[in-house]
This record gives C-alpha cells, sequence and structure tokens, in this order.
C-alpha cells in the first residue's frame, strides 16, 4: 500500500511542477482551472491518506462525515418540503447509526438498516406531520437521497472491517484509485479520440472511445494494483476492472441525469476546481456497493 501512496505522491508532484512549467514558459495559457484541481487533489489526498493511516475508528467517522456533506448537499440541490423540517433530523440520523453498524461488524443490519427500516420509518414520520401535498416525491427524494450519499458510500468504510488481517484500507484504496483514474482515463480518451456520444442528452461529453478506452485503462490498472493491493486472483482482477470501469461510468451519468433534470451544471462549490462533493463521489456510488459485494462472495 505504501508504494501505491508513494505513487499517488509522485503523480501529484509531477501535475504540480508541469503547471508550474506552462506558466513560466507559455505565460497565456490559461491553467487556473487545471491548477485549482491539482491543488483539490492535494488536498483530498492528503485527507484521504491520513484517514487511512489511522485507526479505524478515525477512518470510519471520516467516511461518515464525508456521507453527512454528501446528503447535506443533495438536499441542498433537490427542493424538500418545509413540512418535513423534522423528518430531515430523523434522516440524519440515519448516518450515524448505519456507520455504527460497521463499527460492530454487523453486516445484517448494516445491508438492511436504511434499504428497509429507513424505506419504512421515514414515510410513518412523514404521515405524523399530516402534510400529503407532496408526499410521494418528497418520500422518495429523501430515500434516494440516502441510499446515493449514505448505503452506497458506506461500502466503502465496510471493506476496512472484511479482512481479520488488517488489509481493508488496501481494499479500499484500491477501489478509490481505479474509482478516480477510470474517470480520468475516460475523459483524456474521449477528449483525444472521443467523435460518438454515448448519452447526448444526459452527458454531452461522454463518448464511446471515452468508455472503452477508460475501462481497459481500468482493466489494466486493475490488474497490476490487484497483484499489490489484494487478494483477488488475476481472473478476479480482471473482473473488478469491470465492474469498477463500467459501474463508475453508469454512476457518473446517473448523477448527471440528477443534475440535468435539476438544471444545475455542479453540485456545489466545496471542492476547488471539482464542484462539491457529490460531484466527486459520482462514479463511487455505483462502484462502491459493486466491488463491496463482488469481494465479499468471493473473499470473506
Amino acid at each position: 500500500m505504501q508504494a501505491v501512496l508513494s505513487g499517488i505522491l509522485g503523480l501529484l508532484i509531477v501535475a504540480t511542477v508541469t503547471i508550474s512549467v506552462l506558466r513560466r514558459h507559455w505565460p497565456r495559457r490559461d491553467v487556473t482551472e487545471l491548477a485549482a484541481r491539482v491543488r483539490s487533489w492535494w488536498i483530498m489526498a492528503a485527507v484521504f491518506t491520513v484517514a487511512l493511516v489511522l485507526n479505524r475508528a478515525v477512518s470510519l467517522v471520516f467516511f461518515a462525515f464525508v456521507s453527512f456533506l454528501a446528503f447535506k448537499e443533495f438536499l441542498s440541490v433537490v427542493p424538500t418540503r418545509r413540512a418535513d423540517r423534522r423528518v430531515l433530523f430523523w434522516a440524519y440520523l440515519a448516518i450515524p447509526v448505519q456507520y455504527l453498524w460497521i463499527g460492530y461488524e454487523w453486516y445484517g443490519m448494516f445491508i438492511v438498516w436504511i434499504p428497509v427500516y429507513a424505506f419504512l420509518l421515514l414515510p410513518l414520520r412523514m404521515v405524523l406531520v399530516g402534510e400529503t401535498r407532496g408526499f410521494l416525491r418528497a418520500a422518495g427524494v429523501l430515500h434516494w437521497g440516502l441510499m446515493t450519499t449514505v448505503f452506497s458510500i458506506s461500502h466503502v468504510a465496510f471493506l476496512l472491517v472484511l479482512p481479520g488481517d488488517g488489509s481493508g484500507a488496501a481494499l479500499v484504496l484500491y477501489l478509490v484509485v481505479l474509482t478516480q483514474l477510470n474517470d480520468v482515463a475516460q475523459y483524456v480518451w474521449g477528449r483525444l479520440f472521443g467523435k460518438r456520444r454515448v448519452v447526448p442528452s444526459v452527458s454531452p461529453n461522454k463518448t464511446v472511445a471515452g468508455f472503452v478506452g477508460g475501462v481497459l485503462s481500468t482493466l489494466a490498472l486493475a490488474w497490476v494494483l490487484g497483484a499489490v493491493l489484494t487478494p483477488l486472483s488475476p481472473a478476479h482482477r480482471l473482473a473488478a476492472g469491470l465492474i469498477i470501469g463500467v459501474g463508475g461510468f453508469v454512476g457518473d451519468v446517473v448523477i448527471s441525469a440528477m443534475k440535468r433534470d435539476l438544471e444545475i451544471k455542479d453540485s456545489g462549490s466545496s471542492i476547488p476546481g471539482h464542484g462539491g462533493v457529490l460531484d466527486r463521489l459520482d462514479s463511487l456510488t455505483y462502484t462502491a456497493p459493486l466491488f463491496f459485494h463482488f469481494v465479499r462472495y468471493f473473499y470473506f
């Protein structure tokens, strides 16, 4: 795991030096957005690394806080009813409870707490409010928000407690690095060779070349990094790469569809150069649960 973290550090240093060279020798080129993105990557990489290398309790609190920020951001862009202000308290309360089950390694409650119990209890609390106008939409918004920003993302945290040998942090690193690099690879391949769009009405920049190039790049990285970070067999490393490559693409376009519906470009502005928290977690909302259940089924 240290070698991979060192590799990430090296890439960030190269990116920083490249920006400095561009500014010095080609001052007319506008690299403001690129510089903002690299600064953001430094911050995110530092925070993520600290969360992984410290004890498990700190890591779980970190991921719970990420889910809280994502859910809060989701509610800030999706209209909610004034009558549901008290209901939102119970929705937020579902977050620490979800991560509490992870801390206790109670898989049974972890897997049903939000899909079943929150799904049943939140509408009951809404009924007690007594407002029926917009009830169905409000119930759907709350549950979809919890499923996306809390339930899906919490699968990353549960990877930490899967193995008994302390290698959970390596699995988390493997998932997150592949998910993020898959996004980058799809963007780069799309810019270089992309012509035919996949879903132009949802995400105009997504192209067939970007999708295929991204998936193939992720397959290669999954093969290489899997030998260092995971117990996966060669065949399962390729399967994991395919899951993350395709799942990341789907997660990206699903969140893009939500933003299109809301007529917004970014879910927020909390990460300079990257938009909001949910903008960075879009692919992970699909790759995290898919990868988690794949690994748990075959190895734990």
